[in-house]
């Protein structure tokens, strides 16, 4: 952080501590929520903007859900990318890179970095039993 002019705060430790410990992805509210019982004045905006530094610096990962955007802990150190469970967020990463096989690609864009990932069910999911949903019963006024 200091080499790139950035101050390490005692807010953006407590983020990377938060982050070492969780076992899986935290939306910007559930650290906001988090950040907010020792930093009683943090703001929403501030937690956001500190997620996405520690994103640009590469010490988080961030992930697009059907409910939004959540972060995580980089997994690894070389690239590689991601199977992610859609029912239970577990994630496997996988080294092959689909970009290696993409010889054209449209336009001239010299390419700086990309993500792939690939969001499925996992076999614990697709083997557990489904829950049947009850309908109210319907009662006469």
């Amino acid at each position: 952080m200091t080499s790139k002019g950035w101050r390490i705060t005692e807010q953006r430790k407590s983020m990377a501590t938060l982050f070492a410990g969780a076992e899986g992805y935290l939306s910007p509210k559930d650290v906001y929520d988090y950040m907010k019982i020792p930093y009683p004045g943090v703001s929403f905006d501030t937690v956001y903007r500190n997620l996405r530094l520690l994103s640009e610096m590469g010490v988080l990962e961030q992930f697009y859900f059907n409910e939004g955007l959540k972060f995580r802990a980089s997994c690894l150190k070389h690239h590689h990318h991601h199977l992610i469970c859609t029912n239970c967020e577990k994630t496997m990463t996988f080294d092959f890179c689909p970009m290696n096989f993409m010889s054209t690609l449209p336009g001239n864009y010299e390419i700086l970095q990309h993500r792939f990932e690939v969001f499925g069910i996992c076999p614990d999911c697709a083997a557990a039993p489904k829950k049947v949903e009850q309908e109210e019963p319907v009662t006469a006024e």
